[in-house]
């Protein structure tokens, strides 16, 4: 106890790595090496000590949210004498570019889908289309911000939140661009995980100074994964070698422009994408919310996980 003590700040609570994984020590694990395998982005990398002693623990955190928040529901609609199934509980899910934040979220899908149905959606299904930022002369500011249909992705997480069926656009990485007349359906899953770089924004104020509401809003958990900027500016340019060797190669891929280029020039071109897009939108728009979140997990440069810092209720 007196340990823990002096590593709580405040609002927060911060657990070193090996008290964290003793916290889930005991429970079974079974998920085959090529099942996680699949579960990883690009560039990033996991072992089985990481799933047991960092991710499984957060997958049984996020278990006692779920059922407090559904006792308290239930106790709600009780006392309110409605008849409601609980809510979906949704969970947010942030960070930079390349910094393992999709590994997080596929991860946390399958460990919470033992009992439960477990939907996943990423954000950049509601970026505008490549036409409409052109238009908007935001091209260059893709993931800012301003580059996503806000109201319609608030709209998306109140109709989730409320029980009916949400359409999500579709977002091909291998065009860079919203795929027409596509979508994902969701339809009142169990749990909802919403995968994104600013999932964790809070509400900005309207013309009339009147404030309305956020996606972050209508969380009942969420996760911030980060790192040193340098660092995951080095996990960037390694992902983009990586994806020149392969997605690039794609005679659709909006990037084969950029996959038979010199080594240095591609590399070059890769660090001039982060120093003048990824890297300010991390340190502007980004990186401000991590202070938001339920729970932050901090990355060393080799990928492990040094801590883990938990809002206290």
């Amino acid at each position: 106890m007196d340990h823990l003590a002096k590593n709580s700040d405040g609002a927060y609570l911060t657990l070193p790595r090996d008290h964290w994984a003793k916290l889930a020590q005991e429970k079974n694990l079974d998920l085959a090496d090529q099942v996680i395998d699949g579960l990883l982005a690009t560039g990033d990398r996991l072992n089985p000590d990481h799933l047991r002693q960092v991710y499984l623990p957060l997958a049984e955190l996020v278990n006692v949210y779920i059922n407090y928040t559904t006792a308290l529901s239930a106790g709600s609609n009780t006392y309110l004498g409605l008849s409601e199934r609980p809510t979906p509980f949704i969970i947010g899910i942030a960070g930079s570019v390349a910094v393992g934040k999709s590994t997080t979220a596929r991860l946390l899908q399958e460990l919470l889908s033992t009992d439960r149905r477990v939907d996943l959606i990423t954000t950049d299904g509601f970026l505008y289309p490549n036409s409409v930022l052109e238009k908007k002369g935001l091209m260059e500011k893709k993931g800012f911000p301003k580059s996503y249909d806000r109201p319609a992705l608030l709209k998306f997480v109140m109709d989730v939140k409320s029980g009916r069926p949400a359409k999500s656009p579709v977002y091909s990485h291998v065009i860079y661009d919203i795929v027409p007349d596509e979508f994902i359906t969701v339809n009142n899953p169990d749990v909802l995980i919403l995968e994104g770089l600013n999932v964790l924004q809070p509400a900005r104020p309207r013309k009339d100074g009147t404030m309305g509401a956020a996606v972050s809003d209508f969380f009942d958990f969420s996760v911030y994964v980060d790192a040193p900027e340098p660092v995951i500016k080095d996990w960037f340019l390694e992902r983009f070698r990586t994806l020149r060797e392969t997605a690039f190669t794609d005679p659709e891929s909006f990037f084969r422009q950029f996959a038979h280029i010199p080594d240095d020039e591609a590399l070059q071109l890769a660090s001039d994408i982060w120093d003048t897009t990824n890297g300010p939108n991390l340190l502007r728009n980004i990186q401000p919310t991590r202070e938001r979140a339920t729970v932050v997990i901090s990355k060393e440069a080799n990928h492990d996980i040094d801590w883990i810092r938990i809002r206290k209720i």
